[in-house]
Parts: structure tokens; C-alpha cells; sequence
């Protein structure tokens, strides 16, 4: 005989049922949950931008759309980054907007450029650019376009990888930006579907 079973069995708890629209509660809870943590991640961490313009072809064409980091950024040469540069000058030259453009060097260095080869200098040093979308001739208006720059501390010198179409720090109304305008650094391409990825 098995003694076991002659002990008194626990009585299972009775199921309470569950209250009306509790399960709708519990969604909306987490729904505003997710949507809490993405206005913080948004708003403190990084954010979405849309490209404007042709000045970064082939690198990134006009309304891509980009995942940008902005907690702890450090600018560090090669980077891609979002500006905010909106003084009445850039105003003028570049609409407003936030603007995406490659770091090419950054406080305390110096560029050099030479337009009779299309070859930039950081620090005496050819920099490679496999990036560029086709070699770099000197502007229609070479007199708004110096040749030699010292870079600040707390500034970059930056430029748009379709050399010949953008707007950047080689124009003297323009030159090297502050760090302060920096909204971030492009981390990550989310359209179109083919680009999709960590840049």
C-alpha cells in the first residue's frame, strides 16, 4: 500500500477571474512604455535624419534616411556627421538645414588642399579617399575658397564626398565648425531597404 497516498492533498487555489479590460490595460501600458523609451532614446541618445541634397554622393543620395548617435560623441576624422550650423551666414549659404558632411580633420590639425592635383592634406599627409564621387577641380569662384587652414581646438574642418557639388568648410564664409553644431555622427543607414546597415 502506498502510503503516500493516504496523506491529505493541498486543494489547488481557485482561479480568480481575470477583471474586464485588464488585458487591454497591460497593452497600453507596455505600448507607452516603448513609446516613453523612444522619445528618450530620440531625443537624448540619437535621432533619424533624412539626407537633403547631393553634396555626399555616392556615400549617402539625397532622401536617404540615417540612424544618428549623439550621447558622447567625439568627432574624429573620416566620421559622418549631422550639423546644425544655422548663423545668418550658412543661413544664406545652405538654407538652414542640418547638413551632412565628412570630418576631414579636426582641431588643432591643419588641411592643405591642391586643386591642380585634387589632393587634401591633413598635417603634410595625402589623405586617400577612395570615397570621393569624382576628382575635386577648383570652384568656379576660387576667391571665396582658401587653400591652407589651421583648425581650432573645438572646431572641424568638414566636406561633402561629391566634392564638386557641396558647400562646406573649404568656403571662407563657411570654414571650420564648431563642435557645438554637432548633432551627431551617421551610424546606421535605415532606407532605402538596400543600404540598410551600420555605416
Amino acid at each position: 500500500m502506498d502510503e503516500w497516498n493516504d496523506l491529505p492533498q493541498a486543494e489547488e487555489p481557485e482561479q480568480q477571474p481575470r477583471q474586464k479590460g485588464l488585458d487591454l490595460f497591460e497593452w497600453l501600458q507596455l505600448l507607452m512604455g516603448c513609446v516613453l523609451i523612444a522619445v528618450i532614446l530620440f531625443n537624448c541618445f540619437a535621432r533619424l535624419t533624412r539626407v537633403d541634397g547631393n553634396s555626399m554622393d555616392n556615400t549617402l543620395k539625397d532622401g536617404e534616411m540615417m540612424l544618428v548617435w549623439s550621447l558622447g560623441y567625439s568627432p574624429k576624422q573620416d566620421d559622418i556627421v549631422v550639423l546644425n550650423k544655422t548663423d545668418e551666414v550658412t543661413k544664406q549659404l545652405l538654407g538652414g538645414k542640418a547638413i551632412v558632411k565628412r570630418v576631414i580633420a579636426t582641431g588643432g590639425q591643419t588641411v592643405d588642399i591642391d586643386y591642380t592635383t585634387g589632393t587634401v592634406y591633413v598635417d603634410g599627409t595625402p589623405l586617400e579617399e577612395p570615397y570621393i564621387r569624382e576628382e575635386m577641380y577648383l570652384p568656379g569662384n576660387p576667391m571665396m575658397y582658401n587653400t591652407h587652414w589651421e583648425i581650432p581646438e573645438g572646431s572641424i574642418f568638414v566636406m561633402g564626398d561629391n566634392r564638386n557639388y557641396s558647400t562646406d568648410s573649404r568656403h571662407e564664409m563657411v570654414g571650420p565648425i564648431d563642435e557645438d553644431y554637432i548633432l551627431g555622427k551617421v551610424v546606421f543607414a535605415l532606407w532605402p531597404m538596400e543600404k540598410f546597415g551600420p555605416m
